[in-house]
């Protein structure tokens, strides 16, 4: 029987871990593993046995004709990166499984990919992390000396979006200049100069518009206020700000397809809160625009809530006055992270080095 050439691809979620075997042409599988939430540990390296073990059991049966050339994992938060396809390496597993940088499921991506490149005999990667930064110095500035500005997005998703639309365009990516629109649970609104994220708000805490469960900017004020207050203690409002902000601090619910049924029964509260949203990314897309000099190929919006013609339709009269605007629907996080470890593989890119 010949065999195909493909990847072990994995991406850690908070409750579950999608995984698949990627080759050159496409996905040859793709799972969703979901975890007992009294089975996770607090910190996510203890997760590891556990998460590998669910795994096993489903991949086993995925590899007959199947060879594989490499293992890649969601690159979780880590020092300051320049973007690009990284070797995993033990410096960048200590820092992971410490959690020098966060406690995040995506931690367990790096260690999970360098499980199966041991077990295969290949070479381990991740591809564009979290905290890739490729801001410009006058981008860092807040206005408060004490505080810089920093690169948390969904590099990966807005990476390999700007690499199909130069594709589709009929240019080089070091050639475009492109606004990003990443719209899902949480949203990052980035400039994309050549391919490079010289902007882009701060998708976790501070920045941008709110998003289904996270509170964007806000005024400073009453923000102090209440953490002065003694009705919260720290960890308790950064969960406030984080995770139940937002479509689901007004409305109680994260589900934009809820809202919008709620918004159909004649629910006005709904209504606005939605449009709010919708009002605060169109915002923060000009805002990016003015970044680019207001010279750019096109606005591109991806994420999960792409899928929504009706969010679709409320966005693009705000912004239509900046020229074209291509859709790119859903996260295709497991497809970007296959295609950047095959660059590599194929010596298109030299992988890249956490040192």
């Amino acid at each position: 029987m010949p065999t195909t050439e493909a990847v072990v691809v994995i991406n850690p979620g908070s409750t579950s871990t999608k995984f698949g075997l990627w080759s050159r042409d496409g996905c040859i599988a793709e799972k969703v593993v979901r975890h007992e939430s009294s089975r996770l540990a607090p910190k996510v390296a203890d997760q590891f046995d556990y998460r590998c073990g669910l795994i096993d059991s489903e991949l086993e049966p995925l590899l007959d004709g199947v060879k594989i050339v490499g293992a890649v994992g969601r690159g979780g938060p880590m020092k300051p990166l320049r973007g690009g396809t990284y070797h995993v390496s033990p410096r960048m597993l200590d820092d992971l499984i410490q959690c020098r940088y966060s406690n995040h499921a995506s931690n367990l991506g790096a260690m999970l990919a360098d499980h199966y490149a041991r077990r295969f005999g290949v070479k381990a990667y991740v591809v564009d992390p979290v905290t890739v930064d490729e801001f410009r110095d006058v981008a860092r500035l807040s206005g408060v000396p004490w505080i810089r500005r920093k690169s948390r997005a969904h590099a990966l998703n807005i990476k390999a979006v700007v690499r199909r639309a130069a594709a589709d365009i009929g240019k080089d990516v070091v050639d475009t200049r492109f606004v990003v629109a990443h719209l899902g649970g949480g949203i990052s609104i980035a400039a994309v100069l050549g391919g490079r994220i010289i902007d882009v708000n701060d998708a976790l805490h501070g920045m941008g518009p709110y998003s289904p469960e996270r509170a964007g900017a806000l005024p400073i004020g009453p923000l102090i206020e209440r953490a002065f207050s003694g009705e919260v203690i720290r960890e308790e409002l950064l969960d406030e700000l984080g995770q139940r902000s937002g479509l689901k601090g007004y409305l109680g619910t994260s589900d934009v397809r809820e809202v919008m049924d709620r918004i159909r029964d004649g629910d006005k509260e709904a209504s606005l809160v939605l449009h709010g949203m919708i009002y605060q990314i169109g915002k923060e897309i000009g805002a990016m625009a003015t970044v680019l000099h207001g010279e750019i190929d096109a606005v591109l919006i991806t994420g999960g809530l792409a899928h929504s013609t009706d969010i679709l339709e409320m966005l693009k009269p705000c912004i239509g006055f900046l020229g074209d605007v291509k859709v790119y629907p859903g996260e295709g996080e497991l497809q970007a992270l296959a295609e950047g470890a095959f660059r590599v593989i194929d010596g298109m890119e030299e992988a890249l080095e956490y040192n």
